[in-house]
């Protein structure tokens, strides 16, 4: 009997085993949209559209302190320590979710004193009132052991969850990481765009003021009116007005950096503070084709892996609706005397399977299965957006950067007929040959021309990044 016994519980292990190879659920399967062949915006532009390595995009503008800005924000960026934490806190939630698939061991010791109720005693008939050893000491020491046996995977599927939202947690970070670079190189292209847009304001007040100081020459002499000098003083303080709203946009631009490099708002100041050029923009702008995109914008791989998480939480909330078995067993020492407590007479173990089956609750189960439907379906529609989304970023980089350089030539051409213009205008009103309105009117266009020209200037080497951050590159390094 003994021996049927065992072989019955042999056959129930086995049986037990054998269904754990399985594990209810979807299994995921990698999403496949579809992309259109090429870029149109790059076609109208004429952009390389061979595979493009954007490791460092930054270095083609050749700036070395650029180059030390994003070098420097990549090892402080504080936006970037809290991704980096958060995947390390990923990995432990895989471990804490994976110890669920091995046994758990205790150990335990105790020591009690314990003192019987004679009252207890003598209505339950087992002695006399006042008779018997009331008190005694139980000493007790041993091992506990159980392990639920992953018969259905909804522990496995929560470890593939587990292991998918390690992967988001590593995208994440890297999606930061190409926000910074883009944030850094931005930044640091306002504000040399800024000191430019600063300087030409400042070369024409000070043309302005010789054009104001020449006014009130020709007045005292009688050969200009007051409402002439008039006009050129107004003219003065109208750009000079203009020099405070550039100088504090300089100065937040440089705090930005700061917040970017994780350095208190002023570190950097010393080495911004002397103008310096616009970045020039490379020779030629590689932009690849929409297909690596899938492979390089860490928003759309944290997507997908935000879907594989999703879709192993199916699997694991419908294994509950599924028994579970247990292997439970302990054994050690009990004695009511620490002279005896270690002899094998006080030995005891207990060893067995056990098994449970949610017979009824309410519909609990299948309601959790249902909202992780609904998640799963959430996380492919997201999916799908975040493709869409970086197809379109890519697209209107595209056409900024291309329109801007159109803008930029005719801006170019602008300038220089409108200093010819200026000078024109300057000579003949000296001669009286024409009012001196033309003068204020010819120098406000130069200086608004040359403005939009410095604007356009850093306009386009921000599009370029843009471009760049819009294609994700940048992350492979770090």
């Amino acid at each position: 009997m003994k021996y049927f016994s065992i072989v019955g519980k042999f056959n129930f292990v086995a049986v037990v085993f054998v269904l754990a190879g399985c594990a209810v659920g979807p299994d995921y399967q990698y999403p496949n949209p579809v992309l259109p062949a090429s870029w149109q915006e790059a076609q109208q532009a004429g952009l390389d559209t061979r595979p493009a390595t954007l490791t460092k995009w930054w270095t083609e503008f050749n700036d070395k302190l650029l180059d030390s800005l994003v070098e420097r924000a990549t090892q402080s960026n504080l936006d970037l320590a809290v991704a980096e934490a958060r995947i390390r806190e990923a990995r432990a939630v895989l471990g804490f979710t994976g110890a669920d698939l091995w046994p758990t061991l205790d150990v335990g010791g105790s020591y009690s004193r314990i003192r019987t109720s004679e009252n207890a005693l003598g209505a339950g008939g087992l002695a006399p009132r006042g008779g018997g050893n009331l008190e005694q000491n139980l000493f007790r020491t041993g091992f506990d052991s159980d392990w639920e046996i992953d018969v259905f995977g909804g522990t496995r599927r929560r470890i593939e969850g587990a292991e998918a939202n390690i992967g988001f947690a590593i995208e994440d970070r890297r999606d930061v990481l190409v926000t910074l670079l883009g944030d850094v190189a931005k930044n640091y292209i306002d504000l040399r765009g800024l000191q430019r847009r600063l300087s030409v304001t400042q070369a024409n007040l000070a043309a302005q003021r010789e054009t104001f100081g020449l006014t009130k020459v020709r007045f005292d002499a009688g050969l200009a009116n007051d409402f002439e000098v008039a006009q050129a003083e107004g003219l003065v303080n109208t750009t000079e007005a203009q020099i405070p709203p550039l100088e504090s946009a300089l100065k937040q631009t440089a705090y930005r950096l700061d917040l970017l490099l994780g350095a208190q708002a002023g570190t950097l100041w010393s080495e911004l503070a002397s103008e310096a050029p616009v970045p020039a923009l490379p020779p030629e702008a590689h932009v690849g084709m929409p297909a690596e995109l899938l492979r390089r914008r860490p928003d759309i791989r944290r997507s997908e892996r935000q879907l594989a998480a999703t879709t192993a939480q199916v699997g694991a909330a419908t294994a509950d609706l599924y028994p579970k078995f247990s292997l439970t067993g302990s054994f050690g020492l009990q004695s009511i005397s620490a002279s005896d407590w270690f002899t094998g007479r006080s030995r005891f173990w207990s060893i067995g399977p056990t098994i449970s089956w949610p017979v009824f609750d309410a519909g609990k189960i299948r309601a959790n299965i249902e909202i992780r439907n609904a998640q799963q379906e959430q996380a492919l529609k997201l999916y799908e957006k975040s493709v869409l989304t970086a197809l379109g970023d890519v697209e209107g980089a595209l056409v900024n950067y291309s329109k801007e350089q159109t803008r930029y030539r005719s801006l170019l051409a602008a300038v220089a007929a409108n200093r010819r213009a200026a000078q024109m205008a300057n000579d003949l009103y000296v001669q009286g040959l024409v009012p001196f309105l033309d003068v204020l009117d010819a120098q406000r266009t130069v200086y608004a021309s040359e403005s939009d020209l410095v604007f356009s200037e850093a306009n386009m080497a921000s599009n370029l990044v843009a471009l760049y951050k819009a294609l994700g590159g940048g992350w492979e390094t770090n």
